[in-house]
């Protein structure tokens, strides 16, 4: 069990007696491909530190639109989780692991317990929880001030696969850009009309990756 502290650099400078606390009073969890981690208007009872996998955080909107505000990887846990053990609330996205997971679950009660008497769990925690904000600020202003098409290029180049595929349908596409789906199936059509992709049912093969790099490099 002690294994998996030793691969949070922060929590490797605990002293061997909370990192037996901690070990003794946690549990390691496996989660299917699929599965909620967690949901909007639930109470966080766990921290989890994702050990394998990956967990897709999103957000709806009152009208039905999904975001990917952010995705949790091994090595980090979730600032949304987090905020909330913090702030007694619950949680206000929902989490889905995009694979199968295993995560360390750290209760509430030991979590509460750290954060008041270790300095070093207490700067770990902290650590991670500021560099997420840091990355959902991004977020926001990609929303906010750059181009639907420039962030679609980026998203096609960062999700293609070695054959320069994208699976996904417009749909997803859209809820990685915050968007609506009639947004990127216009923006996708023009691309494929200037050659640059390729669309099929649930695929975009990249025909022309330097026209959609120049195209990001854009300002």
């Amino acid at each position: 069990m002690q294994d998996w502290i030793e691969r949070f650099e922060g929590l490797k400078r605990l002293d061997e007696r909370l990192k037996r606390k901690l070990t003794s009073q946690s549990r390691i969890i496996t989660l299917k491909k699929g599965s909620v981690v967690f949901g909007p208007g639930a109470s966080p009872e766990n921290l989890l530190l994702l050990l394998d996998g990956t967990v897709r955080v999103q957000q709806h909107s009152d009208g039905g639109r999904e975001i990917v505000l952010y995705r949790v990887q091994a090595g980090e846990s979730c600032v949304l989780t987090t905020a909330a053990l913090l702030a007694y609330d619950d949680h206000s996205a929902e989490g889905i692991a995009e694979t199968d997971v295993r995560a360390a679950a750290i209760p509430r009660m030991v979590f509460d317990d750290l954060i008041a008497t270790s300095p070093e769990f207490r700067e770990f925690v902290f650590k991670s929880y500021s560099r997420r904000i840091t990355d959902l600020f991004y977020v926001i202003d990609e929303l906010a001030f750059r181009r639907v098409d420039i962030r679609l290029a980026q998203k096609l180049l960062d999700l293609q696969d070695r054959e320069g595929v994208v699976r996904a349908t417009h749909q997803q596409l859209a809820a990685e850009l915050g968007t609506a789906r009639e947004v990127i199936s216009r923006q996708l059509q023009e691309f494929q009309r200037r050659g640059w992709v390729k669309l099929s049912r649930g695929e975009v093969k990249i025909e022309n990756e330097n026209a959609l790099r120049d195209l990001v490099v854009v300002v």
